[in-house]
């Protein structure tokens, strides 16, 4: 029986306080973060990591001094391995960007486990250049150097893919009704931000957000509905994509009505989940006045989701080496950017 080698990609995070400078350092050495060339960008992301890590470290402090997100993303590829095994053989590889275990060290393992065929699954439902595209050229860069042949495929995006949307809407339908007892609810669909000169050069992630966010507030079949798509985690003096989070929570403070936030584009807790809106986002729409704050946690291992990635996995390469939720390109034409482009 042939076997499939599944690599679930995520950012990946610090595992200690001293590992939170090196960790900043390859996020923003990172090409696809920071578009400058070598050795300037190399000298502004020690200059970066080198300021940061201070408040950074104060953040993961707040969660015990560490990302749990490796553990969470080792727990979604169990899940996932149990469920792909009922069909064939399967086996779940993690390989994280900035962090271990870092693709070059998972290169070696699939290679050693001798695939029949690999299926590259980024954990980021929409595709942006800074993310997905990002950890696919690394991985792909180092497959190269290290000999691995097996046939790829590649799943580039699933922002409305239905088991993904359903597990989003049963948790936001939990929220919706504790929210409900302190009046007509607002759904904050938040998402991390990028700067406005990505999206302006093609990149799909804005659309596919939005798409997500869509296809959530539709399965929840709720005419009336109130609802907004916002994004958070705003560094540098750029101009981002918008309205910020933190502008909705505000507004919702003046409009008096109750917040269910919903991480529309994290599928497992880390920093951006557990400090920035259980914390300091709370605390925001405290003082904003905001009558109840409830956050609806990722999906992680829900089965509707598990069984999604499943879906993807099964059907990857059947009908191009890189493809969406349906297949095809799904992005407009104005996403130059677009996963499928290359």
């Amino acid at each position: 029986m042939s076997k499939t080698a599944v690599v679930l990609f995520n950012l990946g995070g610090p595992d200690s306080p001293a590992a939170v400078a090196p960790f900043l350092f390859n996020l923003f050495s990172d090409p696809a973060i920071l578009g400058l060339p070598n050795p300037l960008r190399w000298l502004i992301a020690k200059l970066i990591a080198r300021r940061r890590a201070p408040v950074a470290r104060a953040i993961y402090a707040k969660i015990g001094g560490a990302s749990p997100i490796l553990g969470l993303t080792r727990e979604q590829a169990a899940a996932l391995a149990v469920e792909l095994n009922k069909s064939g053989v399967y086996r779940a590889f993690v390989a994280m960007r900035y962090w271990h275990p870092r693709a070059v060290a998972i290169v070696a393992e699939v290679k050693a486990w001798r695939p029949d065929r690999v299926v590259l699954l980024p954990l980021y439902p929409q595709y942006s250049t800074t993310t997905s595209g990002s950890s696919l050229a690394e991985w792909r860069a180092m497959a190269k150097a290290a000999g691995l042949r097996a046939p790829t495929a590649t799943i580039c995006c699933y922002p409305s893919a239905p088991g993904w949307i359903a597990a989003q809407a049963e948790l936001v339908a939990k929220g919706l009704a504790e929210a409900a007892a302190h009046g007509r609810p607002r759904i904050l669909f938040s998402a991390h931000g990028l700067p406005k000169k990505v999206i302006a050069k093609g990149d799909p992630y804005q659309w596919q957000v939005e798409r997500s966010a869509a296809a959530t507030a539709k399965a929840l079949a709720r005419p009336d509905l109130d609802w907004v798509v916002c994004y958070q985690s705003r560094v540098g003096p750029l101009e981002w994509i918008g309205p910020s989070t933190e502008a909705e929570i505000d507004r919702a403070g003046r409009d008096g009505v109750p917040l269910v936030v919903v991480p529309i584009a994290f599928v497992s807790e880390h920093s951006e989940t557990l400090v920035e809106l259980d914390i300091e986002y709370a605390h925001r729409a405290k003082l904003a006045g905001v009558p109840h704050y409830a956050r609806v946690p990722a999906v992680a291992t829900e089965p509707a989701f598990i069984a999604a990635l499943a879906a993807l996995v099964r059907g990857a390469g059947r009908q191009a080496p890189i493809q969406s939720e349906i297949g095809g390109r799904i992005c407009p034409a104005t996403c130059a950017a677009c996963g499928q482009s290359g």
